[in-house]
């Protein structure tokens, strides 16, 4: 990862002229991110299942109707079959990758036990699919003004109410997307 600096840990946040479907007004937090490309997950995208929808495909049984009724996200349209907890702290999770000091995802079932046993992460977010971008993918899009980054905040990750997670995440670096053309420019 010589010449890439890592945009892991960073809200990409979509700009107006973003048409693309699934990504139109979203939030991704870049989990994964150097020199043969970048992975995310879109933290305001709703899935149509909740935690406890997800649980009882796995089998497990969740005493905790709070949580068994957590809304699951649609993490991106890769690999929508997959599950994904993204997750403060570390935790000793099988499969888990540290994004890191403050941030990590997991993706092996034992987190998912742990969570229905109400032993999981203090704070976690339930994704399906993810969000992937080819090398120099990323770069070009922002680049081509697709994009605004920003330090990922939890508070928006796990407080704020999904529909205003795009503008909540846009006011960390001072812009409403409201008031933005829907159109891109380069002066």
């Amino acid at each position: 990862m010589d010449n890439v600096q890592t945009l892991a840990g960073q809200f990409l946040i979509a700009m107006p002229a973003l048409t693309d479907p699934n990504f139109s007004r979203g939030v991704a937090m870049v989990c994964q991110h150097g020199e043969d490309g970048a992975i995310g997950l879109l933290i305001n995208r709703l899935s149509e299942f909740s935690l406890g929808d997800v649980l009882a495909q796995m089998k497990l049984e969740c005493e905790d109707p709070e949580l068994a009724a957590m809304p699951v996200l649609l993490g991106g349209p890769v690999q929508t079959e997959r599950g994904f907890v993204l997750h403060t702290g570390e935790g000793h999770w099988e499969s888990s990758y540290r994004i890191n000091a403050d941030w990590s995802v997991t993706t092996s079932r034992d987190i998912l036990v742990a969570m229905a046993a109400g032993q999981g992460p203090s704070r976690a977010v339930v994704a399906l699919g993810y969000a992937g971008w080819d090398a120099g993918q990323l770069e070009h899009e922002l680049r081509d003004n697709a994009w605004l980054t920003t330090e990922a905040d939890a508070r928006i990750v796990f407080e704020a109410p999904l529909e205003e997670r795009w503008v909540d995440a846009a006011a960390l670096v001072g812009v409403d997307p409201t008031q933005l053309t829907g159109y891109a420019g380069h002066a």
